[in-house]
């Protein structure tokens, strides 16, 4: 079964003060790469057989990076307005065989464990929506029935954007319990960023 992932990365970026899929992370082969990088490998090493990286602020640094990567880069010029106009606006490049769509955020680095931990599941059963949770708590990547893309594509900032997709669909939903404090990592501030480069970095080393 076909797996497309949408991993957003059009923010400004503005509490971190520089473009977030820009910043340096540690590759897990010696060396840093870009967050976006790092980002597109891990998903298709996870088993995604598309990745669309949806570009908006400093785009044309952020695309040839993804394409380089081997994403299909999609620029959102609406980006401002939120991180559900990115959704929609990948949306339009997935594959439309795909079974399943899994959505993720630049700013939130996933090994390609977690990763596949949920799309395994996610493929294996029936749910409508299967996510991570680690000790109880919600966390990403998400993955959807692609049946859903067109309740995906009708999101919006005034409504609750993909919440009121999973809660539509709460008897459906499968929580994947993950054994990693990284299901629920999201880097937002400076100080984030440098504890958790700090951690990745550690947990890289040979």
């Amino acid at each position: 079964m076909t797996v497309s992932a949408i991993l957003t990365a059009a923010g400004e970026s503005t509490r971190m003060g520089r473009p977030k899929p820009l910043l340096a992370w540690p590759s897990g082969r010696g060396g840093d790469v870009t967050l976006v990088e790092y980002q597109v490998a891990q998903l298709a090493a996870a088993g995604a057989d598309q990745v669309v990286v949806v570009v908006g602020f400093r785009g044309d640094e952020v695309a040839p990076l993804a394409r380089a990567a081997g994403a299909v880069a999609v620029g959102n010029p609406d980006y401002a307005a939120g991180k559900t106009t990115s959704i929609r606006a990948g949306l339009g490049a997935v594959d439309p065989a795909a079974a399943a769509i899994v959505l993720l955020a630049v700013d939130q680095p996933r090994p390609a464990a977690i990763i596949r931990a949920v799309i395994g599941a996610h493929l294996a059963g029936e749910a409508a929506v299967t996510s991570p949770r680690h000790r109880g708590r919600g966390g990403h990547p998400i993955a959807f029935d692609a049946r859903l893309g067109p309740e995906l594509a009708a999101i919006t900032e005034e409504g609750q954007g993909i919440r009121e997709v999973i809660s539509r669909h709460a008897g459906r939903a499968l929580r994947v319990e993950i054994d990693d404090p990284a299901v629920r990592l999201d880097l937002n501030t400076p100080a984030d960023y440098r504890r958790a480069y700090a951690t990745e970095a550690a947990r890289a080393a040979p």
